[in-house]
């Protein structure tokens, strides 16, 4: 038992880890939704190698990618933002209640193995570009991260743990910082992000597949609907926009908003990482990047120390962000298909099968690192089984929106559910192009 001079002395330091987690939870970001968390989790480090490749292959002439993707990601990840608020269930949730069982496991199957994969990739390139900035054995800093990441969303409530996640959002700015360190030709920018000039053939198509791939993943869906869900849950008296019509036009202004801008802020980041590698390692004939470490090494003698900075610290301030997601959308979409409690709001005694889901995934993902298996070949399959399941996932969600027995009086507008659609068909021809030989 604590005696009173003990307890006078333990409660100034409670009242300090009170302030703190205050201040955490009344930052500039507190009022920002699920959108900002999801558009940063796109740039995870396995996107950004695949910008970096673009730009040092192929210099400014991929920039035009940036601009055509934004409206066609932003307004499918504002569809599924809208089912979860609209219905107050998850994607796998609708999925269950409206396709034949077969849909819902195949999905739900296919996302777990690519999501895996895909964390064992992205925490390769984090222990790895770790390494390169600290000295300390990157399979040691893996796995820092890893239990870091696991312990964040079990013992963390929520509420505190996506506070933190808002603020590591931030880490897409040093991308933006990176241009200030180099030479940059803002008039043959400017021409090469409308006027591209490169020859369209196998290596130059296998670039624009991969961009279109990483910009639209379906694990961004499944976390978008869950996570506006879970922010609804939490917020006192708030009930699904089918039940609660007085509410909707603010909520879908507000979705609206979150979604676009977050959006808007994970594609703008991916401009300036094809942008930083253009100037720096395509003029200088560095032509071949295989993983957002050998870019970040790579930039060391041609942009400087501050330049190599600024891209590891954003490689690393992502990857806490994606590797969560990730595991946070498998989880939720295996959770709702098995009928099983979900919530990051949880305690992990009161969702054991959620929780299990999102550990399993990231100690999978960790144990890859130490097998034969080559982190840039999971991420490989990774990329296949996204480009599988994304096209007919994609339909199924402009389905779903597009039904009034799920909707109600809240389907999607024309414009959107026209936008979803294109996304949808530029996703198709992307998928066959990178499924068909040669």
């Amino acid at each position: 038992m604590r005696s009173p001079g003990n307890e006078r002395k333990a409660r100034p330091h409670a009242r300090a880890w009170a302030s703190l987690w205050q201040r955490i939870e009344d930052n500039p970001l507190a009022h920002v939704g699920p959108g900002l968390i999801t558009g940063v989790a796109d740039d995870d480090p396995s996107g950004i190698a695949t910008y970096s490749q673009a730009g040092a292959q192929f210099g400014l002439n991929m920039l035009w990618t940036m601009p055509l993707m934004f409206p066609l990601m932003a307004a499918i990840q504002s569809i599924c933002a809208r089912i979860g608020r609209v219905t107050g269930k998850g994607l796998a949730a609708n999925i269950k209640a409206t396709f034949p069982l077969i849909v819902l496991q195949g999905v739900v199957l296919l996302l777990l193995v690519a999501n895996t994969l895909n964390i064992a990739a992205d925490v390769a390139a984090m222990g790895e570009v770790a390494e390169l900035v600290s000295g300390v054995n990157r399979h040691l800093l893996t796995a820092f991260f890893v239990l870091a990441t696991l312990a964040l969303q079990i013992l963390v409530p929520y509420h505190r743990y996506v506070s933190y996640l808002k603020w590591l959002t931030l880490s897409l700015l040093a991308y933006a910082a990176v241009l200030f360190t180099v030479h940059v030709p803002w008039g043959q920018v400017a021409l090469r992000t409308v006027w591209p000039h490169f020859t369209l053939n196998s290596k130059s198509a296998a670039v624009i597949v991969a961009i279109f791939g990483t910009t639209i993943s379906p694990y961004l869906f499944f976390w978008q609907a869950s996570e506006e869900v879970e922010d609804m849950q939490a917020t006192t008296g708030a009930k699904p926009l089918r039940t609660d019509a007085h509410a909707a036009p603010g909520e879908l202004r507000r979705i609206r908003w979150d979604t676009w801008s977050g959006m808007l802020y994970s594609d703008l980041a991916a401009y300036f990482i094809i942008l930083a590698t253009a100037v720096t390692l395509n003029v200088s004939g560095v032509h071949d990047i295989n993983t957002a470490a050998q870019a970040a090494s790579a930039l060391r003698p041609l942009a400087g120390e501050l330049a190599y900075m600024l891209f590891a610290v954003g490689i690393l301030g992502v990857g806490m962000i994606g590797v969560p997601v990730l595991a946070g959308s498998a989880a939720y979409a295996m959770a709702e298909a098995m009928g099983w409690k979900w919530g990051l709001e949880r305690k992990a005694g009161d969702a054991r099968g959620f929780y299990g889901v999102i550990a399993v995934s990231v100690l999978v993902g960790l144990g890859i690192q130490y097998s034969p298996i080559s982190p840039m070949k999971a991420l490989f399959w990774s990329a296949v089984i996204n480009g599988v399941v994304a096209v007919p996932l994609m339909a199924v969600v402009m389905v779903l929106v597009s039904k009034k027995s799920v909707m109600g009086a809240f389907t999607a507008p024309l414009a959107i559910a026209g936008l979803g659609w294109i996304a949808t068909a530029v996703m198709g021809v992307a998928a066959l192009c990178m499924l068909l030989p040669g």
